[in-house]
C-alpha cells in the first residue's frame, strides 16, 4: 500500500488528507484532520504527526507529499525526507469540488477567509479543466473582523451562537419592505435589498451577528450565482471552512431556488482542496 497525502497550509489552519492506493490499484480516501495553529511550519508537522498516527501509518507508506494553500510557501525542504511538491491552490480547489460532488462540470466556491471562485470541467478520469474566474474578499475573515470590532467577539463558535437568537427583521432592508409585491409576481419578495439598510435602534447582538452573517452569505452566493450563468451552469459546489458555519451555509443554498441554481455541499466539503490536492498526486 501506497499513500498519497495532501496538505492544505491556510492562514489560520492546516488541513491534512491522504489516499492510499492498494495493489490492485484500489484507491481509499483516509479520513481529513484539521489542525489550528498561527504559526504554519508548527501546524504543518503537528497536523502530519497527529495523521500518521490516527491512521497508524509509519513514514515508509507515504509516497509523496503534495502541498497547497498560502503558506506552503514556507515549506522550503522535504517533510521528514519525504518528497514534496507544491500545487496551485485555485487547481486544487476545481478538482477537489469534481471529487466530492461528483459531477462532470461546476462552478466551485471555496469559502475561506476569501472566496474564490473556479470553472471546472473533467477531461478525463483524472484530469480537469480548471479556470480561476475571480472571487471576494468577503469571507470568513470579513465575519470574523466586524464581529470582533462590532460585538466583541471573534470565534466562530460564539458568533454562531449569537446569530441563532438573531431576527434579520431589525437589520436587513427586503424587497417587501420597498415595493408593491403584486409589481413583482416572479421575485422572492423575501430577498434583500439592502444589508443593515433597516438597523433599528432595538437591534441587538444576536440581530447583528446575523445580519453579518447573512451580509457575507448573500455576498458569496450572488457572485457564484453569475459565474454559474456566465457558463449556463445550474450546480454551484460550495467547499472551506465556511461550509461548516450553519447560518451562512444554509442561507446559500436557500437562495438557490430563487435563481434557478443549487448549492451542493458535498460531505467532507470542508476539506476541498487539501482533497484536490492529493488528487493532483494521483494524477501524476
Amino acid at each position: 500500500m501506497r499513500t498519497i497525502v495532501g496538505i492544505d497550509v491556510g492562514g489560520s489552519t492546516t488541513k491534512i488528507v491522504g489516499f492510499s492506493i492498494y495493489e490492485d490499484e484500489k484507491i481509499e480516501l483516509v479520513e481529513p484532520q484539521i489542525v489550528r495553529a498561527t504559526d504554519p511550519i508548527t501546524s504543518i508537522y503537528g497536523a502530519f504527526g497527529r495523521f500518521l498516527e490516527t491512521n497508524n501509518l509509519e513514514l515508509r507508506d507515504i509516497d509523496r507529499v503534495m502541498m497547497t494553500g498560502v503558506g506552503s510557501t514556507f515549506v522550503t525542504k522535504p517533510i521528514y525526507s519525504l518528497k514534496c511538491r507544491s500545487v496551485p491552490e485555485f487547481t486544487s480547489i476545481g478538482v477537489g469540488g469534481l471529487y466530492l460532488s461528483g459531477l462532470d462540470e461546476a462552478i466551485v466556491v471555496s469559502m475561506g477567509t476569501g472566496t474564490p471562485v473556479i470553472h471546472a470541467k473533467r477531461t478525463g478520469k483524472r484530469t480537469a479543466e480548471i479556470n480561476y474566474l475571480g472571487g471576494t474578499g468577503i469571507g470568513g475573515g470579513t465575519l470574523i473582523g466586524l464581529s470582533r470590532k462590532i460585538l466583541g467577539v471573534d470565534t466562530i463558535e460564539h458568533i454562531e451562537q449569537l446569530c441563532r437568537g438573531g431576527d434579520l427583521n431589525k437589520v436587513d432592508l427586503r424587497v417587501k419592505d420597498i415595493s408593491d409585491t403584486s409589481l413583482f409576481p416572479n421575485i422572492n419578495h423575501e430577498l434583500t435589498a439592502s444589508n443593515f439598510g433597516k438597523l433599528s435602534d432595538m437591534a441587538n447582538q444576536h440581530d447583528i451577528a446575523l445580519g453579518i452573517a447573512n451580509m457575507v452569505a448573500e455576498t458569496i452566493a450572488m457572485i457564484a450565482i453569475f459565474a454559474a450563468r456566465m457558463h449556463k451552469l445550474d450546480k454551484i459546489v460550495l467547499t472551506g471552512n465556511l461550509t461548516s458555519f450553519v447560518p451562512i451555509r444554509d442561507t446559500i443554498v436557500r437562495l438557490g431556488p430563487s435563481f434557478n441554481v443549487t448549492f451542493l455541499v458535498p460531505d467532507n466539503a470542508q476539506f476541498g482542496t487539501v482533497i484536490g490536492a492529493a488528487l493532483l498526486g494521483l494524477e501524476e
